[in-house]
């Protein structure tokens, strides 16, 4: 009787940490998908803005400081850390100037009846609601692996095996008001 009791307890100290190391990897692993799926969506949008700025740039009375604050913003997501942190912060700025490149178009009727504008207008739309699920999604992640990385005693494990809480794509205060916009 005291053989299996010993079996069982030796099996439970071997078999415990594996389970929780290897929960610790597949919430790790979901974080870098989710992760995936917010670069995939950043890269289509910086894909789409040149055709954006090229069909705009027809529009001679356009403001040129918004188009060029468009494509700065564009250029600084392009060669952004990619970090969550550092993604986020370039990001935010894109979203900034995309927003007052869209408000400002209002005052272009010409513009705003351009079929390719339009459609790349819905294109970016499209696009920014994917980022917001992928967003979403990776924050979601990101709680559940950092619950796990924080709570006993799956912390003991994490801390033998380097795992550490991973930051979630946060919003910056610019983000969260609305533009300004001035004619």
């Amino acid at each position: 009787m005291g053989i299996w009791i010993g079996l069982v307890l030796g099996f439970a100290v071997i078999t415990i940490p594996v389970m929780i190391y290897n929960s610790l990897v597949q919430k790790r692993n979901q974080v870098k998908n989710a992760w995936s799926q917010i670069d995939v969506q950043l890269k289509r949008r910086i894909e789409l803005i040149p055709n954006l700025v090229e069909t705009v740039k027809g529009y001679a009375n356009f403001e040129q400081k918004t188009l060029q604050d468009v494509i700065s913003a564009r250029n600084s997501a392009m060669s952004a850390p990619g970090t969550a942190t550092g993604q986020a912060t370039a990001d935010n700025a894109l979203s900034g100037a995309l927003r007052q490149f869209f408000a400002l178009s209002e005052a272009y009727p010409d513009l705003k009846a351009n079929a390719s504008f339009l459609n790349l207008q819905e294109e970016l739309s499209n696009t920014e609601s994917r980022i917001a699920y992928a967003r979403q999604f990776y924050n979601d992640a990101v709680l559940a692996y950092n619950n796990s990385v924080s709570s006993f005693p799956t912390v003991v494990i994490a801390s033998l095996f380097k795992f550490s809480v991973t930051d979630s794509f946060e919003a910056t205060e610019a983000e969260k008001t609305a533009p300004k916009v001035q004619f």
